[in-house]
């Protein structure tokens, strides 16, 4: 039997289907999220497997079973250090922990003709699972959720021209070329990986990520209970929601906050953790930015009423990230109705769904001068909220859904 031929399991007659990911349920953080509701909302169709580690995100402190059944799918968890991942040689300890855990159960559960989806998370996931892959003869899907070497070179961690972009670029390649084929979450990546994979024979597929619509949508916002706790109900608030990363411009939007203080009528909310939390925290606090107001993370299941605490949402992304990543949470955004104020390149996925539905405006990462001039005709022009807050959730409902996600994964690990 070659690698590209499927194991069907003899009691269901349904090919056999691995989903590999350092998060799963019930872990609820981005990629754990996303992985859980895949593997899912495929167990109709496949003999869904999940090989995972333990929660170490929103679920961070629970211990979960190392074997179960959850929702159809038999759920494998390997042993691995949980330490802070915000600390760097702590998240390079657990990739190491977990991915020789991973690559163990690999080799013992893999068997030939199986088929492997495993997302980009952490970056030497993949790597440890092509390899148990094609040791025991089953053929592996490449989910990329994020690009390397480039998201290192944009957050300015190397350079394009060091030693590690050389070795990353050559283990991409072996890593490539042996892939039954790729699956990217943006129009843009799908562009880098052709000019990656320039020569090689595999397939590349874009299936975005999707609303979670069964959960957000729009709100009142003078019901809004977190308004109304924050003393924010007569303010015009611009809300950034997520995680706060060196792949995100934070810089610019408190230092156009600090621009407009004397604008009474606007406030900021910036709710997430993340590396650069700290740093925020130091800026509002030494600026005396009364303008802001600074949140610690909330549950999955408050995103509705945090995400529709607001007039306008912002994204944003630092120079150099086309075709590197796509914020999963702009569609939750789609979901809850909200206009996009995005900080991205105009090639970018994030820029070009913006545009495409004529939901919000786009500003260079980088230019907080340009960001204080949209903030003010935002401002200015508020009767044109009303129509991208409708055009916004039409778009989630008609073009980002799990069920239109769910049918492109069917249709691609079917070939």
């Amino acid at each position: 039997m070659r690698p590209d031929e499927k194991t069907i399991d003899v009691e269901s007659g349904q090919s056999r289907l691995w989903v590999v990911s350092e998060l799963y349920y019930p872990e609820e953080t981005s990629t754990g999220y996303y992985l859980t509701r895949i593997a899912e909302g495929l167990a109709g169709d496949f003999d869904v497997k999940v090989l995972c580690g333990q929660p170490n995100y929103s679920a961070r402190g629970t211990v979960a079973p190392k074997h179960e059944v959850h929702n159809r799918v038999e759920i494998f968890r390997a042993s691995g250090t949980t330490l802070n991942k915000n600390v760097i040689p702590f998240r390079v300890l657990n990739m190491l922990t977990l991915g020789i855990s991973i690559f163990l159960k690999a080799l013992k559960l893999f068997k030939r003709g199986d088929r492997v989806l495993v997302v980009t998370t952490p970056p030497s996931m993949p790597y440890v699972v092509a390899l148990a892959a094609l040791t025991k003869g089953a053929a592996y899907i490449l989910l990329i959720h994020d690009n390397y070497p480039e998201i290192l070179i944009a957050c300015g961690k190397t350079r394009q021209s060091s030693l590690l972009v050389s070795v990353v670029s050559y283990l991409n390649r072996w890593l490539y070329k042996s892939a039954s084929k790729i699956i990217v979450v943006g129009r843009d990546m799908w562009e880098l990986l052709r000019a990656k994979t320039d020569g090689l024979d595999v397939p590349i597929t874009n299936i975005p990520n999707w609303s979670e619509l069964e959960s957000v949508s729009p709100a009142d916002r003078s019901e809004n209970k977190l308004l109304r706790e924050l003393g924010l109900s007569d303010k015009f608030v611009f809300l950034y929601a997520g995680n706060m990363g060196y792949p995100n411009d934070l810089e610019s939007i408190v230092k156009c906050a600090d621009g407009l203080k004397d604008r009474t009528d606007a406030h900021f909310v910036f709710l997430g953790a993340g590396v650069k939390r700290k740093w925020l925290e130091n800026y509002v606090s030494e600026r005396e930015l009364g303008n802001v107001t600074l949140l610690d993370p909330r549950p999955r299941s408050e995103q509705s009423d945090f995400l529709n605490a607001c007039d306008v949402a912002l994204v944003s992304l630092v120079e150099k990230m086309t075709g590197v990543s796509m914020p999963s949470r702009t569609y939750n955004i789609l979901a809850a109705g909200k206009p996009i104020l995005a900080l991205t390149e105009r090639e970018s996925e994030l820029a070009r769904v913006i545009t495409e539905e004529k939901v919000g405006w786009i500003v260079p990462p980088g230019d907080s001068e340009f960001l204080r001039k949209t903030i003010l005709s935002i401002l200015d022009e508020r009767e044109s909220l009303r129509e991208m807050a409708v055009s916004a959730r039409a778009a989630a409902v008609t073009k980002y859904s799990l069920e239109t996600a769910l049918e492109r994964y069917r249709e691609e690990l079917r070939t």
